[in-house]
């Protein structure tokens, strides 16, 4: 019994002294995950698992660590999983969550929508801007579910609609989920190298200087998507402003305010500089794209972008299946019959969608799980404003399949975004029709929407008060003790940091973000009773993403504390300095795979810096660059294609919309890779914090 916990020393060549040959065992795990993930698309918890459970074996036989360190080393990881990762995420949804019980998520879509009526402005507030608030608080697929389906209530064709909520979602990812990525990374690269910088805050500044340059260039990118180059050569003033304005929120926050808050402030900022220069310009026309995308014009064709020659033709007969119902609620918006053609329009789409959701959302599992837990959460609002209009959906869809359900919710919720019906559970006064059917809520509406927001930003900046932060840090608030029974040594002979574990209580984001929820029911005027359902049906939502990241965060720490990692780094460090260039498309590859920001973070964080070390370059830039790669590799990850194409009612065709963004993907990285390269040179490697 002893033997099973007795004290494990890293060797980084256990197999015949050669880190090659050892390198090949050490990948198995990985490899496995990949495998598992992208070409059997097993279900992500399940792959997980899998993977941990190869991670343990290799750890045992090859690495000669003791059963009992291995799975001592597996459980901290998944503690570690849930807090301080899943204590974020779950808590941050809540708040979400109430938003939409209360009905206020529809406002703040409504007046997010009521900005511009031209299509290419639409998306960039309603993809980039609000996609990227919808990213801060919830992360895990859940911007893809929830704007691609507004955009479809605005008009855009699926497979367009589709392509700009995936590319949009690309700048935010890394400080998605209130930073849950950049948590991760700073944690599990911590332990692996002695550099003090390796932690939260200097990883999310050196981050905030390099996804605020990529930020600039999204929004021209979306609009090229929407309407090509013309598109690009009448908005473009619109485009670098939220861009801009977007990456100096990013990086102000990011460097000098809260690493948490960067993708609030940054989606608040830009929003609000859009609504400001619309009020003094404006493009020289706005084009009728869906008019244009029906008649078949080329200037709706040449908006396709990248990798899109072969996808007009679907993208036309896709567009003329649902011609008649679109153009119907179109007219309808015009003439003040809004509710009605909605409720028309989307009824015919769910005939498509219905049958296909369950299947589609239960390709990926976890993460894909989360997707599409993520859009029956996004549904619960119209859920509220159906029984405020006297109708029991929710009643009779309580009774029916979950694929049903899904279905259903995606139509009602883009209903809800065109129709006019009354308020949510927690709304007051009546909507208002603007000309051309605009509906307008009541201002007091519209600012309670955005509380859940501010609050957010107050509570978290009051605890980043130096005063506050450095009485948190202390007991009894934290609490830093030994993972029992752990005892591992690093190749150096000394003890590693990681089996230290952390328990911050009180000034995690999580648990402030329990405080911000509470506020935010008291605000929204959501019952207590309410608010502890809503808190207990997230945790229902999120059961397979639970397990996934648990799963994950194992599986990284049995790699790290074996030695599986230290091999792997030793290995590629054969490359010297080109890995710099490379140091981003593994980051991209992982997110690609995983579909998760947070899971790439945890595999390749501390083999990127133990990489570094070994090469002679700045492991915080490196670490920063597995970040930053892997936000481009989302928007072709198998978990958001499939959330993207359910809610288009293209489920089985996400290879229509891959093919449609990949090339967006390629060229966005390509860029990443260089400028991390330059960042590394005495071009600018002022940027990288010292």
């Amino acid at each position: 019994m002893a033997v099973m916990f007795e004290q494990f020393t890293i060797v980084t060549d256990p197999v015949g002294g050669s880190v090659g040959l050892s390198a090949i065992f050490a990948s198995l795990s990985l490899v496995t995950l990949f495998v598992l993930l992208g070409v059997l698309r097993m279900r992500a918890w399940l792959a997980g698992l899998i993977s941990l459970g190869v991670a343990l074996g290799v750890a045992v036989i090859v690495y000669s660590m003791p059963i009992g360190q291995a799975l001592l080393s597996a459980s901290e990881g998944a503690a570690f999983g849930f807090f301080p990762i899943l204590w974020i995420v779950i808590n941050a949804i809540w708040v979400y969550n109430l938003t939409v019980v209360s009905g206020h998520f529809d406002v703040l879509r409504r007046s997010m929508e009521r900005v511009s009526p031209d299509m290419r402005i639409q998306a960039i507030i309603v993809a980039f801007c609000f996609g990227a608030l919808l990213e801060a608080l919830a992360g895990f697929g859940t911007p893809v579910a929830v704007t691609v389906v507004m955009l479809m209530a605005l008009g855009f064709r699926p497979l367009r609609a589709a392509a700009v909520a995936l590319i949009a979602n690309t700048a935010p990812v890394a400080y998605g989920a209130l930073a849950t990525p950049i948590v991760t990374l700073g944690t599990v690269t911590s332990g692996a190298v002695a550099d003090p910088r390796l932690n939260t805050d200097t990883l999310g500044a050196m981050v905030g200087r390099q996804t605020p340059i990529l930020a600039v260039l999204v929004p021209l990118v979306l609009v090229a998507v929407v309407d090509g180059r013309r598109g690009v050569r009448q908005t473009w003033p619109v485009a670098v402003v939220a861009g801009l304005t977007f990456g100096v929120g990013q990086f102000v926050a990011s460097n000098y305010v809260s690493v948490p808050l960067t993708d609030i402030v940054a989606a608040l900022v830009s929003a609000a500089a859009v609504v400001l220069l619309l009020r003094v310009w404006r493009p020289v026309e706005s084009p009728d794209l869906h008019a244009e995308a029906a008649s078949g014009e080329p200037a709706a064709e040449a908006a396709d972008g990248p990798s899109a020659d072969g996808e007009r033709a679907v993208a036309g007969t896709r567009a003329a299946d649902r011609a008649a119902g679109t153009r119907a609620a179109d007219r309808a918006a015009r003439t003040g019959e809004a509710d009605r053609a909605a409720r028309t329009s989307e009824a015919e789409r769910a005939v498509a969608r219905t049958s296909e959701a369950e299947r589609a959302a239960e390709t990926s599992g976890g993460n894909r799980a989360a997707g599409r837990s993520e859009a029956e959460r996004a549904a619960a609002g119209t859920r509220a404003a159906e029984r405020a209009a006297g109708t029991s959906e929710g009643e009779r869809a309580a009774g029916t399949s979950e694929g049903e359900r899904a279905g259903a919710r995606k139509v009602g919720n883009a209903g809800a975004g065109a129709a006019g019906t009354v308020g949510g559970a927690g709304t007051g006064g009546e909507v208002r029709v603007g000309a051309g059917g605009v509906r307008r809520d009541p201002g007091g509406e519209v600012l309670r929407a955005y509380a859940p927001y501010l609050i957010i930003i107050a509570i978290f900046s009051v605890a980043n008060l130096a005063p506050v932060k450095k009485a948190l840090a202390g007991e009894p608030w934290t609490v830093v003790f030994g993972w029992p029974g752990l005892d591992v040594l690093g190749a150096n002979g000394k003890p590693l940091s990681s089996v230290n574990f952390t328990f911050g209580w009180l000034p995690a984001a999580g648990t402030l973000m329990i405080l911000a929820g509470i506020l935010t029911a008291l605000v929204l005027r959501v019952g207590p009773g309410a608010a502890v359902r809503a808190y207990g049906r997230t945790y229902v939502e999120l059961r397979h993403a639970i397990v996934t990241v648990m799963a994950v965060l194992a599986l990284a720490y049995v790699l790290n504390q074996s030695g599986q990692t230290a091999t792997l780094g030793a290995f590629f460090a054969a490359a010297g300095g080109v890995f710099v260039f490379l140091s981003s498309i593994l980051g991209w590859i992982g997110v690609a795979v995983t579909g998760s920001d947070t899971s790439s973070n945890a595999l390749f964080g501390a083999l990127q810096v133990q990489t570094a070390v070994n090469t002679g370059l700045d492991p915080v830039l490196l670490a920063a660059a597995n970040s930053s790669g892997g936000v481009l590799g989302k928007m072709i990850s198998p978990q958001n294609l499939a959330i993207a194409a359910s809610a288009v009612g293209m489920a089985g065709r996400e290879g229509d919309i891959f093919r449609r963004v990949v090339g967006w993907s390629l060229v966005l990285l390509l860029f990443m890779c260089v400028l991390v390269t330059l960042q590394a040179t005495p071009v600018l490697d002022w940027m990288v914090p010292k």
